[in-house]
Formats: C-alpha cells, structure tokens, sequence
C-alpha cells in the first residue's frame, strides 16, 4: 500500500541531500525541530500544509513542484504495486491449473 507520507519524506529527503544540506539546516530555516524534520523525512509523521510550505520555502523549492513530484512517486509505486498483483495472481492461478491437470507419467485408466 502506497503512504503518501513515506513518499513525501523520501521527496524531502532526496530534495535536501541533493542540495547537500543538512537537517539542522533545514529545519532551522523552515522553523521546524530537527527531529520533527527527520520524522517527516522518514514517513513517520504528516506535515501539516502549512510546515510542507515552510520546508519547501527552507528547501527553495515550490510547494506545486514538490507535490508534483510525490504525486509521481505515488503514481510509479501504485504501477508497481498493481503489477506485482497481476504477476502474483497469474502465478497463482497457473499453479492451480498445472495441479488440476494429470501428470504426463501418470497412468490413464482405460475407459
């Protein structure tokens, strides 16, 4: 299941070392505590609208782009999700078919 949150921090995070910048940085600028800052990178707590802006203003990154960017996110794990399902249930149901026919060696009973 996709959380929108473990998306959000990973976009946050992967935002922040791109821009070689540390937590206390950017919590700091964003007037967030740093370990509030790591919760949210980590997916462990949902940022208000108003922090997300705040991050994103720290981060000089538009809020649009930002959730633009986890929407993406979202998108490509729920594909993936959904193709995993697809590949798991034909898998499943082959397994079952394959059961339900004879084996190839086994003896057939006149009729």
């Amino acid at each position: 299941m996709v959380l929108l949150r473990r998306e959000l921090g990973d976009a946050l995070r992967e935002t922040r070392q791109t821009q070689g910048r540390t937590l206390r940085e950017v919590s700091s600028s964003a007037s967030c505590s740093l370990g509030y800052l790591s919760e949210i990178e980590r997916g462990e707590k949902e940022a208000s609208s108003e922090l997300l802006a705040s991050i994103c203003r720290a981060l000089d990154v538009p809020l649009s782009q930002m959730l633009s960017t986890v929407a993406d996110r979202v998108s490509l794990t729920e594909t993936a999700e959904t193709q995993m399902t697809t590949v798991l249930t034909e898998g499943l149901a082959r397994t079952i078919d394959t059961r339900r026919m004879p084996r190839r060696d086994a003896v057939v009973p006149a009729a």
